[in-house]
């Protein structure tokens, strides 16, 4: 009679009973090591403890301890389950291994999808055809030749499809732009909003633009997102050939740097190009700002010009005249307590200006050379906050005035800007120092609305804070 250590299945048997529990100890352990840092690879080692493992399992006790013939339909079924949780096992790793883990900007991040997804195809074909032959005995040459055959085919047939399909995966394989990015091409200018294997799609702000991406890849374009934080618009603006060059390069390198849209720590600059042009350089955030940037620094220079007594696009500024002069005069003169005869030999000294929606009026700390008198329109005063935040303090109107440390000549503590377009006089400190010395009612108002707006400014910066 024969002994159970001289039978072989009993090593086999032994083999899977101590073996399998231990390796679900070490493959559980070892996968909830991985979880915990957040690893790529707890799926592939969870399809080896879950499925791999007991599945083989399964297939020496069949094969080995029970030695079932492997021709078994019972051991045939096992081992396919087996070979397909094995493809699954493969792939999840390659995955992981290859493309989850790969750094930015490596041709591994940049790969598209679809070429992983052909990629897995072959895989999976490849591994199928394994399964059934070796497993089923099936003959899987002749399927191969006619895919080929069927392939070379269909090449002949589509490719000029095909072609324009591989030019636009190599494209996607270049990434020259991503979403997101603003590209100015042959026919549409705008942000990418979505790439795919065919085809980019670009927001024009009027539209969405369909753009093959073979006809990307045939031709050039620009990007203007790369590299960041380096875009920038070119203005050209021309001036009367009389004006002086520096007068009008700092005018318009100072409106430049007032708006809004500017890029952080970038200053614009302007050169003039000859026969009264100027060229100003705005750097912004984005392309996303530069029809918004443009129309803003257009319109500001408008009423910045005029307040400088240039000659933008070689016009004469003709709105201070003798009747809104006058006009002008009957709005400010009760607010400086002025008779007639005061107005009439103030008029002659007297400046109308104009300022844009927006266009900064009065900025805080500033030491203010003259008074600013409200004629037409509403004026916002502002403060600055700890972290640069504009606080609105209160709203002017006609009447009111801007400038009141003139006198004392010390910065102002608040800012100031247009809410409409706003009229002003403006009036010299030496003239101001002349009447508030004939009228000391005028000084007494005028320190009391110093005061007033310094308490405005402190109790609108105190309740942001709050």
């Amino acid at each position: 009679m024969r002994s159970v250590l001289d039978s072989p299945w009993f090593f086999w048997a032994l083999g899977v009973a101590i073996g399998l529990p231990v390796s679900l100890v070490v493959l559980t352990e070892l996968r909830s090591a991985l979880a915990r840092r957040h690893s790529v690879f707890v799926r592939p080692v969870g399809v080896l403890r879950n499925y791999i493992l007991p599945l083989g399992a399964l297939l020496l006790l069949l094969t080995k301890a029970n030695e079932v013939s492997a021709e078994a339909t019972p051991v045939r079924i096992v081992a396919t389950v087996f070979g397909f949780v094995l493809l699954v096992l493969v792939l999840s790793g390659l995955n992981a291994t290859l493309f989850q883990g790969a750094p930015e900007g490596s041709w591994r991040k940049r790969l598209p999808s679809i070429f992983l997804d052909v990629a897995r195809f072959v895989v999976i074909a490849v591994g199928l055809a394994l399964i059934f032959s070796y497993i089923w005995d099936a003959k899987v040459g002749g399927l191969f030749t006619a895919l080929g055959v069927s392939s070379i085919v269909l090449g002949l047939i589509l490719q000029n499809s095909v072609g324009q399909i591989i030019s636009g995966l190599l494209l996607l394989f270049e990434q020259p732009f991503r979403l997101g990015d603003w590209v100015n091409v042959t026919s549409a200018r705008g942000r990418v909003v979505e790439v795919n294997w065919r085809a980019t799609h670009i927001d024009t702000g009027s539209g969405l633009q369909i753009i093959p991406n073979s006809v990307l890849a045939a031709e050039s374009f620009t990007n203007l997102s790369r590299p960041p934080g380096e875009h920038a618009i070119t203005v050209t603006t021309a001036f009367n050939p009389n004006d002086p060059p520096d007068d009008v390069c700092a005018l318009l390198t100072r409106v430049a740097a007032a708006l809004p849209r500017l890029r952080t720590e970038a200053l614009p600059s302007t050169v003039t190009v000859g026969s009264g042009q100027f060229e100003t350089s705005i750097p912004l955030r984005s392309p996303a700002d530069d029809a918004a940037a443009r129309a803003v620094f257009l319109r500001w220079i408008w009423y910045a010009a005029r307040r400088a007594g240039l000659r933008l696009d070689d016009v004469d500024d003709d709105f201070a005249t003798e009747e809104r002069l006058e006009r002008s005069m009957r709005i400010v003169g009760p607010t400086l307590r002025l008779t007639d005869t005061d107005q009439q030999a103030l008029m002659p000294r007297i400046r109308l200006a104009r300022y844009g929606v927006d266009e900064a009026i009065q900025i805080p700390g500033q030491v203010p050379k003259r008074m600013t008198f409200i004629v037409n329109g509403r004026v916002r005063l502002i403060a600055v906050g700890e972290d640069g935040a504009m606080i609105p303090v209160r709203t002017l109107e006609a009447g009111d005035f801007l400038g009141s440390t003139t006198l004392t000549r010390e910065p102002v503590t608040g800012g100031a800007y247009a809410l409409d377009e706003v009229t002003v006089v403006q009036i010299e400190r030496a003239d101001i120092e002349d009447l508030v010395l004939r009228k000391p009612l005028l000084l007494q108002e005028i320190g009391r609305t110093i005061e007033e707006r310094q308490e405005d400014v402190t109790r609108a910066l105190a309740s942001a804070r709050d």
